[in-house]
């Protein structure tokens, strides 16, 4: 008879973590929520009763009923699958700001912390500068001058989220490069580059995971608050925070136009927001001991 083989340390702590998120039960209501959000962005084509830009004037500020469920806006058009489509948007923006601002914020800090020194001091003072102005503001001055358009608020959204993840890999570094294992990489030969690649990231990803699910809440709050401006998304397309803009000047008499993208909004960072307290106690080893 075969011995069992061992299972990888990798694939056990990836069994661990998911037995703990499963016996977490503000975890799984956080997961549930994000979910249900995808699978209804990723399925909308299918889920949506009508077309989210065809107008329909006949049918203009409906309210709630059995037809359209949310209503209808100004042009006819049904909210509900305007919302669902708008999921789409608004989860593409979190994820791809996540994506950039993670990734350079995360070699960023590492190149700051491993080196130390000139360089640290230099990076960190230029990413403090950033810090120092608040994230709306300086994404809403960062969007203007770019010019309004989808893509060039996520660049905005993106560049202000930076020195989070720059300030907390730079920390993580401080500490990792102080290890053995690192000196040893050194005596070996190893060159800087390689070091920082294969030792020092790979070290803080459980901490930029946490952050990045924690900081997905705020990016598609700020995205948001741009389209709510003008500066995001641009009419026709179903973005939550233009609906929500749309949808104020009408709120006194039709409630629902601005309620329901605002709801969803709200529903999707609590999600995020929940799930990344959890994922931060699952994946910081010494609150899980």
């Amino acid at each position: 008879m075969k011995p069992k083989t061992n299972l990888h340390p990798k694939w056990r702590e990836l069994k661990l973590t998911g037995r703990l998120l499963r016996s977490n039960p503000t975890a799984m209501a956080g997961l549930i929520i994000l979910v249900a959000m995808g699978l209804m962005a990723l399925c909308a084509g299918w889920l949506a009763p009508y077309d989210p830009i065809k107008l329909s004037l006949g049918e203009r500020l409906q309210p709630p009923g059995a037809v359209h469920w949310f209503g209808t806006d100004e042009m006819g058009r049904d909210i509900l699958s305007r919302v669902m489509f708008g999921a789409r948007i608004s989860l593409r923006i979190g994820f791809v700001v996540i994506c950039i601002a993670g990734g350079l914020g995360s070699v960023i800090g590492a190149v700051a912390g491993y080196y130390g020194g000139r360089v640290d001091n230099i990076i960190m003072r230029v990413m403090d500068v950033i810090l120092s102005f608040p994230s709306l503001v300086l994404a809403m001055a960062l969007a203007a001058a770019m010019g309004p358009s989808l893509n060039n608020a996520i660049m905005a959204v993106a560049f202000v989220m930076i020195p989070k993840f720059a300030r907390l890999v730079r920390g993580e570094a401080l500490s990792v490069k102080e290890m053995p294992f690192i000196a040893a990489a050194r005596v070996s030969g190893a060159r800087n580059r390689w070091i920082i690649a294969h030792h020092i990231l790979p070290n803080c990803l459980n901490s930029v995971i946490v952050l990045g699910t924690l900081t997905l809440g705020d990016t598609i709050l700020i995205a948001a608050s741009l389209s709510f401006i003008g500066l995001g998304a641009q009419p026709p397309t179903p973005e939550w925070g233009a609906m929500i803009s749309v949808g104020r000047k009408f709120l006194l008499d039709q409630w629902w136009y601005a309620t329901f993208p605002g709801l969803f909004i709200l529903t999707t960072v609590i999600g995020f927001n929940i799930l990344g307290d959890a994922l931060r106690d699952i994946l910081d080893p010494r609150i899980r001991r």
